[in-house]
């Protein structure tokens, strides 16, 4: 037998320029699994599910955020009973390959040209032997 709803807050959707009155918001145990949902039609389509109430409530905020309302059409949702909505942790970022260091070989087998090599450009040359 699965136990009694129990309320855990309210969300209020604005209908232009007046407020409705609040939409309660109810969490129902069943077993390992934790549910939270409003109470009114047509807005109890959207159940929040997870292993925790907390999770629930996260899993809640983010199918009511992708919801037909935008979001100046609603306030909240306004957790009682210290709810706090706990967000899944994102996916690690995958590891960055490391760039290869260059060899001691291969920094001493291209040396930089000394002043002494670098010949004198054609104008220079010329401009002497006039």
């Amino acid at each position: 037998m699965s136990t009694l709803p129990e309320f855990v807050g309210t969300i209020h959707i604005f209908f232009g320029p007046y407020r409705g009155n609040p939409i309660g918001l109810y969490l129902r145990k069943e077993g390992d699994s934790c549910s939270i949902a409003p109470t009114v039609y047509p807005w109890n389509r959207v159940v929040g599910v997870g292993e925790t109430v907390n999770k629930a409530a996260a899993d809640f905020d983010a199918k009511w955020k992708e919801g037909e309302l935008a979001a100046e059409m609603y306030s909240g949702p306004h957790w009682e009973g210290g709810i706090k909505p706990e967000k899944p942790k994102p996916p690690p970022k995958p590891a960055v390959p490391k760039p290869e260091a260059t060899k001691p070989s291969e920094a001493v087998a291209s040396p930089k040209p000394d002043a002494g090599t670098v010949k004198a450009s054609p104008l220079a040359s010329d401009q002497s032997a006039s």
